[in-house]
């Protein structure tokens, strides 16, 4: 049976609730299209995330790996193209660190890209009702340190599995402490990623279709 390894964060920046994790755990223990989902949490702590990450890594060797993070301000399922080999916090982490222009690997490449079918995913989530899009850039705090470590480790053990980021608008219970932020049901978010699991086990080729951005 396959694995996916599902991650999602803590906590942080004063909210009580992280949505990314509010849904990945809902999937911990289900079989989806024939493949086991195992849900993890990580810290929103620069020198402990990535640790966590590589010791599920290690352990499941799972065949595919989606990392989910909050993106307050976002109106639609993101699921991000590129990882880059930067830190540079514009708060602290849950530790209290605020790396700035820190490199994610030493000596790493500048960039990975995702390895998992984004423009499907995007397609079949929009196809669903659920605003989906491509997304750019995921940041520079913990997303994009866990979407880089994930898939530097994918590609310096030359693992077959396939991986990748995606973020999360808040929770409507989150939104209305920030007047003006979009927002997404949980059944939402939640019907959203199982969308995403079942595209990245079936489909091996991504869509040739327009994904871009001008700004």
């Amino acid at each position: 049976m396959k694995t996916v390894l599902m991650t999602a964060f803590e906590p942080f920046e004063g909210e009580s609730i992280n949505p990314s994790w509010e849904a990945v755990r809902s999937f911990d223990g289900k079989v989806i299209d024939g493949a086991r989902v195992v849900a993890r949490q990580l810290p929103v702590a620069y020198s402990r995330c990535g640790a966590v990450l590589t010791q599920a890594l290690e352990t499941l060797q799972p065949d595919r790996i989606l990392c989910i993070g909050q993106a307050g301000g976002r109106s639609d399922i993101s699921v991000e193209r590129v990882a880059i080999n930067i830190d540079d916090a514009r708060i602290p982490d849950n530790e209290g660190q605020q790396p700035i222009d820190q490199p994610v690997v030493v000596d790493g490449p500048a960039a990975y890209f995702s390895t998992l079918p984004i423009k499907a995913i995007v397609a079949a989530t929009r196809e669903a009702g659920i605003p989906a899009s491509v997304s750019q850039t995921a940041g520079t705090f913990t997303c994009n340190h866990v979407m880089y470590r994930l898939l530097h480790w994918l590609a310096t053990h030359q693992s077959s599995a396939r991986g990748g980021f995606i973020h999360i608008p808040y929770l409507p219970e989150q939104a209305v402490k920030h007047p003006g932020a979009p927002s997404m049901a949980a059944a939402s978010v939640i019907q959203a990623l199982e969308m995403a699991i079942r595209v990245t086990l079936k489909v091996d080729k991504d869509l040739h279709v327009a994904g871009g951005a001008t700004h």
